[in-house]
């Protein structure tokens, strides 16, 4: 009887239902699109931050007097101690090992650079000095198992750009800094001649011109093998560039490791902080200092809260509109039913009972709209995510639950005080006609 009387009720009076519906429908379907989009987001700008450059910063741990301006080494770059090239696929061992996606080491070396395709250094005799670059431009890792990982510094630096090709690691090739090419009058094609000590020259093929907005524009950048044989330093780098995808460092993860207890301190190393996961690239180099980059690591965290935090608002704004709409309608609902809910109570039915009632058909109600709004939410998140980002988010079981849990919380707190009020009719003066 009491679910006859809900489902009755229901199917009466279809305009006032269809609009309080609606309300709820479109107040759902905003909280819908937030959500999906902010369970997506953290992800997808991860992913979109990486544009920005690698985020952490291995160098020797030996190395003394050091100098970090705004997350940047001034170190001198021929002083210190170096790393072995051999333990970098090391890196793909730790606990957040698919969380990083590009490393890069870097052998930087003062050369000395003379070219007979340069008109002023041929007809004056005179080499000139420059930063010479090794790295890798398109280097194969061989992991455990068999498997491998494809990295380069054009992943872990995608802001560089070459204008022609990026030089063949297996190959004396090179690609030319856009200011250096410029000083020199070099071009795509010619030979470089670079020399440390001006005994042994090395003939490089320039493949391209780089431009990276950044001192590297006045250097010769080449493979990690050449800079190596030049220095003398077979199979070691002096400095290694990381990317990996994170999760903002809060005040928590801003906490000193050695303070927390074991508690804490499992749920920091199981959380992709950037400082975690540089603390666990850090286990496993043996004599390496692993430090986040932190202009990059905190441009990425403001980004990130900005964003959510809009989000949440429009979602609130949203909720606060659904909410103001159902207690409109249900006040005038419960208006319009004053002589029906009067015979109830003259029948018999106590406060609690009429309370229950009316409760229950606007949670019937809520479950109508919030799964309208949850489809509309969808179609709305699927606009935004790939406008937005380029992929809409995928639909979520856990949204729905989420949906249908805030559309019954609004319904109910919109229609609270008329229910209350519903529920206290004195049934004789109503069935009086007062």
């Amino acid at each position: 009887m009491f679910l006859r009387l809900i489902t009755d009720n229901f199917a009466r009076r279809p305009r006032r239902k269809l609009l309080t519906a609606a309300a709820l429908s479109l107040g759902m379907a905003m909280a819908t699109a937030a959500l999906s989009v902010s369970l997506d987001v953290g992800d997808r700008l991860a992913k979109e931050f990486r544009s920005l450059g690698a985020n952490l910063v291995v160098t020797p741990a030996a190395d003394s007097l050091p100098l970090e301006i705004g997350g940047v080494d001034y170190r001198a770059v021929n002083a210190g101690a170096y790393l072995p090239e051999a333990d970098l696929p090391k890196i793909k061992t730790v606990f957040w090992h698919n969380n990083i996606i590009a490393f890069a080491p870097v052998l930087d070396a003062r050369v000395t650079v003379w070219s007979p395709a340069s008109k002023q250094w041929s007809s004056s005799g005179v080499a000139a000095k420059a930063a010479l670059i090794g790295t890798w431009s398109g280097h194969s890792v061989s992991l455990s198992g068999g498997k491998t990982f494809e990295t380069s510094m054009v992943k872990t630096n995608p802001w560089w750009r070459v204008e022609g090709r990026w030089f063949n690691e297996a190959a004396p090739e090179c690609v030319l800094g856009t200011q250096f090419a410029e000083k020199s009058g070099l071009k795509v094609g010619d030979p470089v001649n670079v020399s440390l000590d001006q005994k042994i020259w090395i003939t490089l093929t320039a493949t391209g011109i780089l431009s990276s907005g950044g001192p590297e524009d006045e250097t010769v950048v080449a493979p990690l093998s050449i800079a190596q044989k030049l220095s003398d330093r077979p199979g070691q780098y002096r400095k290694l560039y990381v990317s990996a995808l994170t999760k903002p460092e809060d005040d928590f993860a801003r906490r000193d490791r050695k303070t927390m207890n074991a508690d804490e301190l499992e749920r920091w190393s199981c959380t992709p902080y950037v400082s975690s996961i540089a603390y666990s690239i850090g286990q496993v180099l043996p004599g390496a200092d692993v430090r986040v980059i932190h202009r990059v690591a905190d441009g990425e965290g403001k980004i990130l809260t900005r964003v959510q935090m809009l989000l949440w608002l429009v979602t609130a704004a949203a909720l606060l509109a659904a909410v103001l709409a159902v207690g409109a309608s249900s006040a005038a609902s419960v208006i319009e039913r004053r002589t029906e809910i009067g015979l109830m109570k003259a029948l018999g039915a106590g406060s609690a009972t009429v309370g229950l009632l009316l409760a229950a058909e606007q949670l019937l109600l809520a479950l109508v709209g919030g799964g309208l709004g949850y489809g509309l939410g969808l179609v709305l998140a699927r606009f935004l995510g790939t406008k937005i980002f380029g992929v809409p988010p995928a639909p979520s079981l856990l949204v729905l639950g989420v949906v249908l849990v805030l559309a019954a919380a609004v319904t109910l707190l919109g229609s609270a005080l008329p229910l209350k009020r519903a529920a206290n009719y004195d049934p004789a003066p109503i069935l009086r006609g007062e």
